[in-house]
């Protein structure tokens, strides 16, 4: 299973284990500044949703797990509308991928709505 496949596909449980950290010196890098990040988050509740919004008002890229709630929980149709909102206030793009999974990228990104080598 490909590392994209790890974050975006599968209903199988994860954990910390499930990511392989990187030697950072095996990389080269041209700046050590990078203009924009990927954030992996777990939301299990309200709070969780504010630190996603911080950082795609930041400029970051978030992928939301959202396995920890129920999704006939109101709860989650209220996370998905705060987020939408932050998406079309900065310009950017939001999916949802199954019940369990949440993209949300900032001003100048967009998500195709393809799998790659797939035609919808």
């Amino acid at each position: 299973m490909g590392l994209m496949s790890k974050i975006l596909g599968g209903n199988q449980s994860r954990s910390v284990d499930d990511y392989a950290e990187l030697n950072i010196d095996d990389v080269s890098t041209a700046s050590a500044e990078a203009a924009m990040q990927v954030h992996i988050a777990e939301v299990s509740g309200q709070n969780d949703a504010i630190d996603i919004k911080d950082a795609v008002y930041d400029g970051d890229i978030v992928v939301a797990d959202i396995t920890r709630l129920r999704t006939e929980d109101s709860t989650v149709e209220h996370i998905v509308d705060e987020l939408r909102q932050v998406a079309r206030e900065v310009d950017g793009d939001i999916v949802r991928k199954g019940d369990d999974q949440i993209l949300i990228v900032p001003t100048g990104v967009r998500i195709s709505r393809e799998k790659l080598g797939q035609k919808l």
